[in-house]
């Protein structure tokens, strides 16, 4: 097994240079399990395939262990990779397609029969081996093109958005698969996907990229607790984390976020980095989950000084959950995530109270996290 590290690495296209990747600098550690997640076009696959050697690094170092990689060959930089399609040789039993780089490498019979029985055991394929893609659900054809990846053990297994060709229901039973695999194999893996609920069911830590620039790195819960920025924020959660404009003034010993239709007051803890920070009587922007706004009356009646008010344009049914989107009258509705048994009329006034302990601070023009 072995660590990567990713040393001021740059990747730039065509005659004018454009830059897909941008001084990407990031440490995985052994065994690891990184997703890289981003919109499309943010450089993730990119990335991904500068480590594999499908691209050239126009800039920068890539290591493998202690080892440089840049100018090695795919094939001599001990990786597997799943992409996006399955892949398999559709001629070829699930035996076979596993076994076909093992014979290419030209490993003795039973080397190769030991190395794909002991693959299709963990994936739980074994009943499978005899027949051919065509005969299979997209999900066993996934863990067969899974199958062809780990069976060398390589040092380093890359996955380019493997689940994305799957319905729901597969996708969900899949990232279970995918996750007990590597704690069985414990190969240092990295993931890619633009789907923001896989990068934070699956991984230990989240890269999250926007524009070839790496925006944060960290644990799934400090990114989605704490993201460093407007986009991290916004592209993390379902439903996104809602955005306010509004103003902080002093009031009666108090700060206050101050909008043209409600007020909130700023805990204590947060007050004193905004008031430290020369923002008082500033225009920023104040970000809140949809779950920390609240219809329950008990948090209505304790909360007096953080309570906004709006129309109830329409809600969405989702199960356990609503998600209301009430017009507060800003050019914007706040979307509240509430217990089904919550429930508000579609065009009537609603008061909700917001969780003023839960809330974030941005710079209105560099879109930068206040408090930390």
């Amino acid at each position: 097994m072995a660590n990567i590290l990713f040393n001021q690495v740059y990747k730039r296209y065509g005659k004018y240079k454009e830059i897909a990747v941008s001084d990407f600098n990031l440490t995985v550690e052994d065994t690891e399990f990184i997703v890289l997640v981003g919109p499309s076009g943010c450089g993730k696959s990119t990335t991904l395939r500068m480590l594999a050697g499908l691209e050239d690094v126009s800039d920068g170092e890539i290591y493998i262990g202690d080892k440089l990689v840049n100018d090695i060959p795919p094939k001599d930089r001990d990786i597997s990779m799943v992409f996006q399609n399955y892949a398999l040789y559709p001629n070829m039993s699930v035996y076979e397609n596993i076994a076909f780089g093992l014979r290419l490498r030209k490993l003795p019979k039973h080397e190769i029969d030991l190395a794909v029985k002991r693959a299709a055991r963990v994936l739980e394929i074994e009943n499978f081996l005899n027949r051919k893609p065509r005969e299979l659900s997209g999900g066993q054809r996934q863990r067969v093109a899974l199958g062809r990846a780990i069976v060398r053990t390589p040092q380093v297994f890359l996955m380019d958005e493997p689940l994305s060709n799957l319905d729901a229901k597969l996708r969900v039973q899949m990232r279970s698969e995918i996750i007990n695999l590597h704690r069985k194999i414990e190969v240092t893996t990295i993931y890619v996907t633009h789907d923001q609920i896989e990068a934070m069911t699956m991984g230990d830590r989240v890269v999250v990229m926007n524009r070839g620039i790496i925006q944060q790195v960290d644990s799934p819960e400090v990114i989605y607790n704490k993201p460093v920025n407007m986009f991290v924020a916004n592209f993390i959660g379902n439903p996104p984390m809602n955005f306010i404009k509004g103003k902080l003034q002093e009031r009666d010993g108090e700060l206050q976020f101050y909008t043209n239709r409600f007020d909130l007051t700023v805990p204590p803890a947060q007050a004193g980095t905004l008031r430290s920070l020369h923002l008082v009587d500033r225009e920023i922007i104040l970000g809140i989950r949809p779950e920390h706004i609240s219809f329950e009356p008990h948090r209505i009646e304790a909360s007096s000084k953080s309570l906004v008010t709006g129309v109830l344009q329409f809600n969405e049914f989702v199960g356990s959950d609503r998600y209301y989107h009430i017009d507060i009258k800003q050019d914007r509705r706040l979307v509240i995530r509430a217990n089904e048994g919550i429930r508000c009329d579609d065009g009537s006034l609603v008061t909700a109270a917001v969780n003023m302990d839960k809330a974030l601070f941005f710079h209105k023009d560099t879109e930068m996290l206040l408090t930390k």
